[in-house]
């Protein structure tokens, strides 16, 4: 077992990531303090197939 800290870009990292449920609770703690643009509600990802069509 490791005993690693988590560096401060490591914590947002994990914030910032919509599977992980430190997402949702940061996103609920921001809406809750106010803040005027607390980030958008994850939206599914496009399908593999739909990314890259370059025009």
């Amino acid at each position: 077992m490791s005993n690693k800290q988590h560096s401060p870009n490591d914590q947002r990292a994990i914030v910032k990531n919509p599977n992980n449920p430190a997402y949702s609770a940061d996103r609920a703690n921001r809406i809750e303090q106010g803040h005027p643009n607390p980030p958008p509600a994850p939206t599914p990802s496009q399908p593999s197939g739909e990314k890259g069509k370059g025009r």
